[in-house]
Formats: C-alpha cells, structure tokens, sequence
C-alpha cells in the first residue's frame, strides 16, 4: 500500500476545461490571420509564354507571410494562455 503525500499541488476540479472562452476567442482571431495570409499570397503565376511580375509583390512575398506566421504564434498563445481565477 502506497501512501500519498500531500505534496502541495492542487488539483482541478473535473467540471473545469482546460481552455475558456478567451483561450477559443484568441484561436478563432488567430486562425482568421492564417487564412488571410494565405489569401495574400494567392495569385497568378507565371506561363512558359508570358511573365507576370506580380509573383514577386510585397504582398505576396512579405505582407502574406509575415501575417501567416504572426496568426501561428499568436495560435501557440491563445493555447497556452492559462486562464484567470477570477
């Protein structure tokens, strides 16, 4: 028989989630950012009989990524974020 120390950890109830309504508001506000950076990024592309200059935009190669990556670690966060005992 193994007795348990009481070690100082507290436990959580089983009717609290581990996420609340902020931690689902922030992915739903991060996922909308990977999907915008992704749409910056779509286009046209070039064809073997015309060049389209716009492949290499600043939307395209700048603006749409950097969103991109700003909505996966914002993701990360809002995940992360441990909710207030209020």
């Amino acid at each position: 028989m193994k007795k348990e120390k009481d070690s100082g950890i507290e436990k959580e109830s089983r009717q609290t989630m581990p996420l609340t309504k902020k931690n689902f508001i922030g992915m739903a506000i991060s996922g909308a950012l990977i999907v915008i950076g992704f749409l910056l990024m779509l286009g046209g592309s070039s064809t073997p009989e015309e060049f389209n200059p716009d492949i290499f935009s600043a939307r395209r190669i700048v603006v749409g990524p950097m969103l991109a990556f700003v909505g996966f670690v914002a993701m990360a966060v809002a995940i992360a974020v441990r909710p207030s005992d209020r």
